[in-house]
């Protein structure tokens, strides 16, 4: 079984940042592969007003995983869901074979109650916390922690996370990476004029796939 770890977002645009954490979660979690997941539009980001266009998004998402073990995946849009909690139960459907956790950055976990069906995602797959400078208060102090809190793992058995069934939420010690999309935006609001449109189709119909590993044939 392929241990995979799902990183969600508008990736508006990817960075260094994104790179950074999902190489350092698969170390701290024994993981395969990262799979991200870009999303056709974050209902809690509706009224934003500097979202790139999708294929400019998806571009730079592959072009800042090329080279390492993180496949881009556009899952969400050619299977029409909107809500995480969706995508994780089809995703669980669509690769039985697969052990997925969630990644959450610490800045989403203040707004993790705000999440469609936020208790029933944390049921069906593991999560844990990624780091990010400023949001270790205010993580802690979130409301969906008063549920959560119960289910936390300490950071020593991160790597043991299969054997927890969920909901189990670790929260990992990596080293910070302060990069942000919103001060690339900031610094070059028209980043995704450079960004051509991805020409690949190999993950156009959302199915990211482990190279060399026979135990995908369920995704084809």
């Amino acid at each position: 079984m392929a241990r995979i770890g799902l990183l969600g977002g508008s990736f508006n645009p990817a960075h260094r940042g994104h790179r950074r954490i999902s190489l350092a979660a698969m170390r701290a979690l024994g993981l395969d592969e990262v799979w991200w997941l870009v999303s056709p539009g974050n209902p809690l980001k509706a009224e934003a007003t500097d979202m790139a266009p999708y294929g400019a998004r998806l571009a730079s998402a592959q072009k800042m995983a090329r080279g390492a073990p993180i496949h881009v995946s556009d899952f969400e849009r050619s299977h029409g869901t909107r809500f995480t909690v969706d995508t994780v139960r089809k995703l669980k459907r669509r690769y039985p074979a697969h052990q997925f956790i969630w990644l959450l950055g610490s800045d989403n976990l203040p707004n993790f109650h705000f999440w469609r069906d936020w208790r029933g995602l944390a049921r069906e797959v593991p999560i844990a916390v990624i780091r990010r400078p400023g949001y270790d208060s205010a993580a802690h102090a979130a409301r969906a922690m008063g549920w959560l809190r119960r289910f936390v793992h300490p950071s020593s058995q991160a790597r043991q996370w299969t054997d927890w069934s969920a909901p189990a939420i670790f929260f990992l010690r990596l080293p910070p990476d302060p990069t942000s999309a919103t001060a690339i935006r900031a610094h070059n609001p028209n980043w995704h004029r450079r960004t051509k449109a991805p020409l690949e189709r190999s993950h156009r119909f959302g199915s990211p796939m482990l190279p060399r590993r026979p135990l995908d044939r369920t995704s084809s």
